[in-house]
C-alpha cells in the first residue's frame, strides 16, 4: 500500500469470508484524502475485484473520523494543475466504486466531510454511527464533485441544497433521506463497530458473477459527464487561491466559536 509517512501505510487491507476490509489509516489527519490515501483505496478496490473469492469491499476508518475530505496539508506546494490532477484521481476512484463489480460498503463514524462524504455516498451499503455527521462543502471553493451521485441517493433538490449550503447532515437525517442505509451504535475509536456493521450486512445473496452482471444492467452511463463537470469546475483559473480562501474562512469560523 501507499505510505502516509515513513513506514506508515495509508491503508491496510484484510481478506476473509468473501469480504475485503480496507481501513483508512491516516487518522493523524482525520483520514483526509491525500494522494497516498486515494491510491491506497483504489489499490484495495483493484485487489478486491481481481480476486474471484471476494464479493464485498468494506471501507472504514481508523481513529476518530471516517474521512474528513480533501487533504490540504500539501497546499502550499500545490499548483492549480497539481490540484486538478488530485481531484481527477478522486473522481476516478468514486466512479470506480460506483460501478464496481463487487458490493461496496462504507462504515462511517465521526466527521465525514467533502470528498470523504462523496466516498461514503458512492458505496452500495452505507452504515453510520448514530453520532456521525456528513457535510458536502466542496462547492465552497468552486468544485463540482459527487453531486450527481448524491442526488441519486437523496433526490436532486435535497442534494443541491446540501451542497450549495454546506449543510451538516446528522446520522438520523442521513438515514431518513436515504444517504445512509443503516444506523449502528459505534465506538469512535473501536474496530468493534465494524464487526457490528458486518453482523447487519448479511450475505450477498447472489454469486459474484451475477452481482457483476446486475451492476452492468444498472450502469447510468454518466461517468464521462461526472468527470467533465469536475474538470470544468476545477480548470477555472485560481483553483489554489479559492481553496486557500476557503481554508482561511473555515479557520476563522472555528476560531470564532
Amino acid at each position: 500500500m501507499a505510505a502516509e509517512g515513513a513506514g506508515t501505510p495509508a491503508t491496510t487491507l484484510e481478506f476473509g469470508a468473501g469480504i475485503a476490509r480496507c481501513r483508512l489509516e491516516c487518522h493523524g489527519r482525520g483520514n483526509a484524502l491525500s494522494v497516498e490515501l486515494v491510491r491506497g483505496v483504489a489499490d484495495a478496490l483493484a485487489q478486491a475485484c481481481a480476486r474471484t473469492d471476494v464479493h464485498t469491499l468494506l471501507l472504514h476508518g481508523a481513529g476518530r473520523h471516517f474521512c474528513t475530505g480533501f487533504d490540504l496539508a500539501s497546499l502550499p506546494q500545490e499548483t492549480d494543475a497539481s490540484l486538478l490532477a488530485r481531484f481527477v484521481e478522486i473522481e476516478l476512484l468514486l466512479d470506480a466504486l460506483w460501478r464496481a463489480p463487487v458490493r461496496t460498503v462504507a462504515v462511517g463514524h465521526g466527521a465525514i466531510v467533502g470528498a470523504g462524504a462523496d466516498l461514503f455516498a458512492a458505496c452500495d451499503v452505507r452504515m453510520l454511527a448514530s453520532s456521525a455527521s456528513l457535510r458536502f462543502p466542496g462547492a465552497g471553493f468552486g468544485i463540482v464533485l459527487g453531486t450527481r451521485r448524491l442526488a441519486c441517493r437523496v433526490g436532486p433538490f435535497r442534494a443541491l441544497r446540501w451542497v450549495s449550503e454546506g449543510t451538516q447532515v446528522p446520522a438520523a437525517e442521513a438515514l431518513a433521506t436515504g444517504l445512509a442505509t443503516a444506523i449502528t451504535e459505534m465506538g469512535p475509536e473501536n474496530d468493534a463497530h465494524v464487526d457490528a456493521a458486518l453482523a447487519l450486512l448479511g450475505d450477498l445473496g447472489v454469486a459474484r458473477e451475477t452481482f457483476s452482471a446486475l451492476r452492468a444492467t444498472t450502469d447510468d452511463g454518466a461517468a464521462d459527464a461526472d468527470l467533465a463537470a469536475l474538470v470544468r469546475s476545477a480548470t477555472r483559473p485560481g483553483l489554489k487561491a479559492r481553496i486557500e480562501a476557503y481554508a482561511t474562512r473555515t479557520a476563522a469560523r472555528r476560531g470564532a466559536k
